[in-house]
């Protein structure tokens, strides 16, 4: 049987950094095997839906470039609509009117979810309970009075005769559906992740599978789901690990066999406790917004709770790669810590191999923002911030950081680094400064070769290493210690400004101290 996967977020908040993970790993595994890669929408909680959560999720995914199979993707959510109940109805419909197959959405599917529950019923593997909510408080506190560690239901509707039910339901009394659970023996499955795991059927009791309003609970749908969509493999955080037995237990009620499962670990933050709010932002989309690159994104989630083995140093992928090395036996058995330093470095990696034209589009925005370039830049001044860019692109990781990157390129308004001022522009090395700044103020042409000539004859000149110079012209110039090479750099500021600026130095307009 060819591999069948799938993804299946809820559409009641942005598409989580750990719920893109998961996802992304399916898709891996999928593609690795020329399998199937479902798209499943986990919509059975109508007070929650909202159409600006979908498009999160359809967002983010495109935007990792997760394409599922099985139907059309949704160019855009092209429907302005709000995100109550009722409009959401509206869109889901629409957009699996679109084609024969999904994106599926359980909210559409809740006949098929009925019928399996009246299979259930007819083969008395599940049962109605017509208990109260009172009744099964009542049930609860009267356990733990008897020290029950967890409460369980009481059974008292397990043995109702089918004529006994009959009667009561037509007297109008609501009941839920229960899947009639065994009481003794175990629960395993061989997790592809964490292998063998195993539970004590008496750790279940007979749990709800159905709604009184006839809602189907999420333990059932999801079988129901997986058997239909004829899903082979389920991965998925190990946060579902306690969802498994009952699923189990709804699998053998139906007679049917169970997929393979593989449960992740969670992502945490660098603090050792689950990824939240605190450690940066948990929506995929919100990466994009603060200049994540999608590739860069790819390669860092692959990484986040998998390897592509013992001993392997490799970091950067292509796609094509991690599809063609993911393997489930390198999966992670411990947390994986999402680093956002480590994401910083992929992201400029990814950056810096960008063609200069397109690094440039990315930056330009900030710049202008900043006040640094115009905002209709013409061919000279995009020129400028092309040559300015291409200087310092290894030192940027995230597009926005251009703008205190490169400031001191456009403007003569910078932070100058108090103690590089104070080690390199002493009264001795501002004398040196004197002196270069005369013979540079001479030269026709501020090309980097004449002015590489200029400062290394005049070291050699003083007896000094050329480094007691370049040091000092560089603070002078820019305010900091590291950045490009200081004759392209001068360059490239050209003779007007660098005479200017060596000039403000030394008449005290930036003073030197003691």
């Amino acid at each position: 049987m060819s591999v069948r996967v799938r993804m299946a977020p809820s559409p009641t908040g942005s598409l989580h950094v750990g719920t893109a993970r998961t996802a992304l790993f399916n898709y891996l595994f999928a593609r690795h095997h020329g399998g199937t890669f479902v798209l499943r929408i986990e919509d059975t909680d109508a007070q929650r839906n909202s159409v600006d959560a979908l498009r999160t999720v359809f967002d983010g995914l495109r935007w990792l470039g997760l394409d599922w199979d099985e139907g059309p993707e949704p160019a855009s959510l092209a429907i302005d609509a709000p995100g109550d109940a009722v409009a959401y109805a509206t869109v889901a419909k629409s957009l699996t009117n679109r084609g024969a197959f999904g994106p599926y959405f359980q909210s559409l599917r809740t006949a098929l979810y009925l019928e399996f529950a009246d299979q259930l019923l007819a083969s008395d593997a599940a049962y109605r309970c017509f208990c109260s909510q009172e009744q099964l408080d009542r049930d609860r506190e009267e356990q733990k009075g008897r020290d029950i560690a967890a409460p369980r239901y009481a059974g008292r509707c397990r043995e109702l005769s089918r004529d006994e039910q009959h009667v009561r339901i037509s007297e109008g009394n609501p009941f839920v559906i229960r899947l009639r659970a065994p009481q003794t023996g175990t629960l395993g499955w061989d997790d592809l992740v964490k292998h063998r795991i195993e539970f004590e059927c008496a750790s279940q009791d007979d749990f709800p599978i159905v709604k009184s309003n006839g809602q189907p609970l999420y333990n059932f749908t999801v079988v129901v789901d997986d058997l239909s969509m004829r899903i082979t493999h389920v991965l998925r955080g190990d946060d579902h690990i306690s969802n498994t037995p009952k699923q189990l237990l709804i699998y053998r009620a139906l007679g049917a066999a169970p997929p393979l499962f593989g449960h992740f670990p969670m992502i945490n933050g660098p603090d050792g406790k689950k990824l939240s709010k605190r450690h940066g932002p948990e929506g995929v989309g919100e990466y994009g917004d603060r200049g994540v690159l999608p590739a860069a994104m790819f390669n860092f989630l692959a990484l986040l709770g998998w390897s592509p083995g013992e001993g392997e140093t490799q970091e950067l992928f292509t796609r094509e790669e991690l599809i063609q090395r993911f393997d489930l036996a390198h999966a992670g058995k411990a947390a994986a810590v999402f680093n956002f330093d480590k994401l910083a470095w992929f992201n400029g990696q990814y950056l810096r191999a960008l063609p200069l034209a397109e690094l440039v589009t990315l930056c330009e925005p900030h710049l202008v923002a900043s006040g640094l370039l115009n905002a209709s830049p013409n061919v000279t001044e995009r020129g400028y911030a092309e040559t300015v860019v291409a200087l310092e692109r290894d030192r940027l990781r995230f597009p926005h950081e251009v703008v205190e990157v490169t400031r001191y390129f456009f403007t003569d308004e910078y932070e100058v680094d108090q103690k590089a001022a104070a080690k390199w522009l002493t009264n001795e090395n501002l004398e040196l400064l004197a002196t270069l700044r005369d013979r540079l103020a001479q030269l026709e042409s501020f090309m980097i070769a004449p002015v590489e000539t200029t400062v290394r004859n005049f070291a050699e000149e003083r007896g000094l290493p050329a480094s007691r110079l370049i040091h000092p012209v560089r603070v002078a110039l820019t305010g900091r210690t590291a950045g490009p090479g200081l004759f392209e750099l001068m360059s490239v500021l050209g003779h007007t400004r660098c005479i200017h600026r060596l000039g403000r130095v030394l008449s005290s307009q930036c003073p030197a101290p003691n």
